[in-house]
């Protein structure tokens, strides 16, 4: 079966989101948070594998972001909860390139 192709999408632009920060995008309409932790951009599905709270408007402390409805926290590296690791938010590769962020929407948004 041949690789699939990366299919980035722009997401945000780099200036809008410092160090430390997230925020979030809906690029090609899916809700995504985009969060730059120690220098890299991470990308994971926008609402909480919980209950499908708007996660964006959740806390970000180093790679832990924290469900502002439950305080689920999940890692935006690998969008693995914590307390369950079996339990996962979707996770999408991204990359900047003249300062903007996009994300392969392409991969399926799966776990890593």
């Amino acid at each position: 079966m041949p690789a699939q192709s990366a299919t980035w999408t722009y997401a945000i632009d780099e200036t809008a989101l410092p160090e430390g920060a997230m925020a979030p995008a809906y690029p090609s309409g899916v809700n995504l948070v985009i969060a730059r932790v120690e220098g890299l951009v991470y990308a994971v599905s926008g609402c909480c594998a919980h209950m499908g709270c708007p996660l964006f408007t959740g806390s970000l402390a180093g790679h832990i972001l924290t469900c502002p409805c439950h305080d689920w926290k999940f890692d935006v590296r690998t969008g693995r909860f914590l307390a369950a690791p079996e339990i996962g938010l979707a996770v999408y590769a991204t990359k900047s390139e003249d300062g903007k962020v996009y994300v392969n929407l392409g991969q399926g948004g799966s776990p890593r």
